[in-house]
């Protein structure tokens, strides 16, 4: 094995999904279920799951996957010791953000570090907002935007950037007669088909407050991630449940009639997520000091 082989591996069990990790890496997906082959014949055990159409680890995948994230960690750092820049700060920064994250949030975010600390390069994964929690505790990701909730999170440091309401949308271009409501609460969620989140926080406000008041909601689907939800939508199948800031910021922001749920749902309270204490080795230690200083040091002034 070498090292551009177990950073491929380390690529690999942070995204849990071949095509991405292969793309991230600018190889084929053969080309890397190869390097994963060989490297499971070097070490004489399985470290990829594949007995379901999931990418998973297996519990000695997890081992090994620690051990080469540590391996390459730790010739970087060797590298910048050889090279008399041991005191730089470089490397990579992981980040989990949703697509309207990356449309509202990173872009002031990556354009202060940039500036200022030029030797972090950032790594990009997008997904369904509800993951972001998750990409943090497993170390998948070093910095995440999503919902923070009420009661806050342990062990996490949380930066709020804004609040925005949630909503329920449909596409007001086609002439249903769910676009534009009035009656109660109740009779709205009753009586009209929704799209919803399959988890997360908007989906466990809408479960708690429909079964607080014993409202049979009609389902007409489900989904991961609040731009599938709003295509959903434009469909015409039903009034979609996503945080009103994804609608302002994408494509969809002229498409769509708006049901305000005022405090049926509540607001999202959108900001970073990081682990609060340092972790890894020197070089991570460096570049968690580095977020710490943009994010506590920035005026983000982001509209409500």
């Amino acid at each position: 094995m070498n090292l551009y082989e177990l950073n491929a591996f380390v690529t690999l069990s942070k995204t849990l999904h071949f095509a991405k990790a292969a793309e991230e890496i600018n190889l084929s997906a053969s080309a890397l279920s190869r390097i994963i082959t060989r490297l499971e014949e070097e070490t004489g055990t399985d470290l990829i799951d594949r007995s379901n159409r999931k990418v998973e680890l297996t519990p000695n995948g997890k081992l090994f996957a620690e051990f080469a994230k540590n391996t390459t960690e730790q010739f970087s750092e060797l590298k910048a010791e050889f090279s008399g820049d041991k005191n730089k700060i470089s490397g990579t920064l992981h980040v989990y953000a949703s697509v309207t994250a990356c449309y509202v949030i990173l872009p002031l975010f990556i354009k202060k570090l940039s500036e200022k600390y030029p030797g972090i390069q950032l790594s990009v994964e997008t997904g369904d907002p509800a993951g972001a929690i998750a990409a943090v505790r497993e170390g998948r990701a070093g910095l995440a935007v999503a919902a923070i909730p009420e009661d806050g999170l342990s062990y996490m440091e949380t930066i709020s950037l804004r609040k925005t309401p949630l909503i329920f949308a449909a596409d007001k271009n086609k002439n249903f007669n769910f676009n534009f409501t009035t009656g109660s609460p109740q009779d709205f969620i009753s009586s009209i088909p929704l799209i919803l989140p399959k988890t997360g926080l908007a989906r466990r406000r809408f479960d708690e407050w429909t079964k607080s008041r014993n409202v049979q909601p009609i389902i007409a689907a489900e989904t991961e991630g609040n731009e599938a939800i709003l295509a959903l939508a434009q469909l015409g199948i039903g009034m979609g449940l996503v945080p009103q800031i994804v609608l302002e910021s994408g494509r969809y922001a002229n498409n769509f009639a708006i049901h305000k749920a005022g405090n049926i749902m509540g607001f999202y309270d959108i900001g970073f997520i990081r682990r609060s204490e340092q972790y890894g080795t020197q070089s991570s230690r460096r570049i968690q000091q580095a977020v710490s200083d943009i994010l506590h040091n920035t005026d983000w002034n982001l509209k409500d």
